[in-house]
């Protein structure tokens, strides 16, 4: 029940990390922010359950139920008239795969589980994330669709920058969530101590 409960949870927090349909304007930039938050609530509760139950595993498990959660949620949406597309969240799942591996090939060792699971995690979540803006249904037809209310002038959006972070999103993704997947998987070893 409890990991259950702790999916939940950050199903709630991901939920429209990976929604580009209305961020068309700033894609790649948001690409780049959700693919590290997906990461980050992704690695902490994985590595804390893996490290709870000592099971290779139970990561995927932990990925799986916030799958089946956010597939809940977004069918209501949907079904309320929300454009959404289901490509967007079975990405958590090869990451977290990585982890189980990590944590099994090592022998449940704690520190390499850090180190080699939380660089894993980090460097393929923005790889496998590509996968959402390649899908999602095309931005100008659900524009036209789905028209937004005005916006007031802060929230306007401005023109992309060409050629800012390199043009390499996956690039700026992965490597802020190499670093920063290590720290979150340390944080949810640490949980457990």
């Amino acid at each position: 029940l409890f990991i259950v409960v702790v999916a939940v949870n950050s199903t709630l927090l991901t939920i429209n990390a990976g929604d580009y349909i209305f961020y068309t304007d700033w894609a790649w930039t948001t690409y780049t922010v959700f693919s590290i938050s997906q990461t980050l609530m992704l690695i902490v509760g994985a590595t804390y359950y893996l490290t709870f139950t000592g099971v290779p595993g139970t990561a995927t498990y932990y990925a799986l139920i916030m799958t089946v959660y956010t597939w809940i949620a977004k069918a209501a949406w949907f079904s309320l008239g929300y454009p959404y597309d289901f490509i967007v969240t079975p990405v958590w799942l090869p990451s977290a795969m990585l982890l189980d591996l990590v944590y099994w090939a090592t022998k449940k060792n704690k520190h390499s589980l850090i180190l080699f699971g939380g660089v894993l995690v980090g460097m393929s979540l923005p790889l496998f994330n590509m996968v959402n803006l390649i899908t999602v249904a095309d931005p100008l037809e659900t524009a036209f669709k789905y028209p937004r209310p005005t916006l007031p002038p802060y929230m306007t959006p401005i023109e992309p920058q060409v050629g800012k972070f390199y043009n390499s999103p996956v690039a700026l993704g992965a490597g802020a969530g190499a670093v920063l997947g290590c720290t979150f998987a340390a944080l949810g070893c640490k949980l457990n101590t």
